[in-house]
C-alpha cells in the first residue's frame, strides 16, 4: 500500500529558484482581495516550477517538475515570507494525475 502513495506523492525541498518566485510575490505587496483580481495559473515561471494565484482556493497554486512528472502544491499568501526566510523548506507534492 505504501508504495501505491509512494508513486503520487513526495516531499520536496525548495530550490533557489522557488525563493525568488516568493521574492518577487512579496514585492507585489497584494492582499488576498487583489491577488484574487488578478488570478493567473502562470504568472510565475521558471527553470521547473510554474504557478500563480487560485481565486477560488485563495491560494498560490504551483506545478514543479521532476523527472519527467508534473507534481501541484499549493501555499496560502501568509507562508510565502516563511518560505522565504526558510522558515518553510519543504512542501508535499501530489502527482498531477492522481
Amino acid at each position: 500500500m505504501y508504495e501505491f502513495f509512494q508513486q503520487y506523492f513526495m516531499t520536496h525541498k525548495f530550490q533557489n529558484e522557488f525563493y525568488q518566485i516568493c521574492s518577487k510575490i512579496i514585492s507585489e505587496q497584494k492582499t488576498l482581495e487583489e491577488w484574487a483580481e488578478i488570478e493567473s495559473d502562470d504568472m510565475f515561471q521558471s527553470g521547473i516550477y510554474e504557478g500563480g494565484f487560485d481565486g477560488t482556493g485563495m491560494e498560490f497554486t504551483f506545478s514543479v517538475f521532476i523527472d519527467g512528472n508534473e507534481y501541484w502544491f499549493q501555499l496560502p499568501l501568509d507562508a510565502i515570507p516563511k518560505t522565504l526566510n526558510k522558515q518553510i523548506t519543504e512542501v508535499q507534492l501530489v502527482k498531477a494525475d492522481w
